[in-house]
C-alpha cells in the first residue's frame, strides 16, 4: 500500500466510525420518541463505549495519532473527511446531544 493510500484509508475508516457514532446518537432521540427504550439503552452504551476509549486515549481517536505518521499536515481535519469547523468543534456538537439523549431517554423511561 502506497504511503498516501494508507492516509486515505485511515481518513475513511475514521469518517465511518464517526458517522456511525454520530447515527447512534441520533437514534437515541429517534427510539426515545418512540418508547423503544431498550433501542435507546444500546446506542447510549455504544456511544459511551467510545467514550471510555476517547478518555483512555487522552481525548482524542486512537486513529488520530496513526494518520499523523502519513502527513505533517495538522488541521483539524487532517485524519478524518469533515470539514474543519466540525472536526474542530466535533465534541463540543456531538457531546452536549448525546447528554441531551441520554437525559430525553432516561425522562421517557421515568414519565409516568
Amino acid at each position: 500500500m502506497k504511503f498516501d493510500s494508507r492516509l486515505v484509508l485511515i481518513k475513511a475508516v475514521h469518517t465511518a466510525v464517526w458517522a456511525f457514532m454520530v447515527a447512534c446518537i441520533l437514534a437515541i432521540y429517534y427510539f426515545a420518541a418512540t418508547e423503544q427504550l431498550l433501542l435507546a439503552l444500546v446506542m447510549i452504551v455504544i456511544v459511551d463505549i467510545e467514550v471510555i476509549v476517547l478518555v483512555a486515549n487522552r481525548m482524542t481517536c486512537p486513529l488520530t495519532p496513526i494518520a499523523a505518521r502519513y502527513t505533517h499536515d495538522r488541521r483539524p481535519n487532517f485524519d478524518i473527511y469533515l470539514p474543519q469547523w466540525i472536526a474542530r468543534y466535533n465534541k463540543e456538537i456531538f457531546g452536549p446531544l448525546y447528554v441531551g439523549g441520554v437525559l430525553y431517554s432516561l425522562w421517557m423511561w421515568l414519565r409516568p
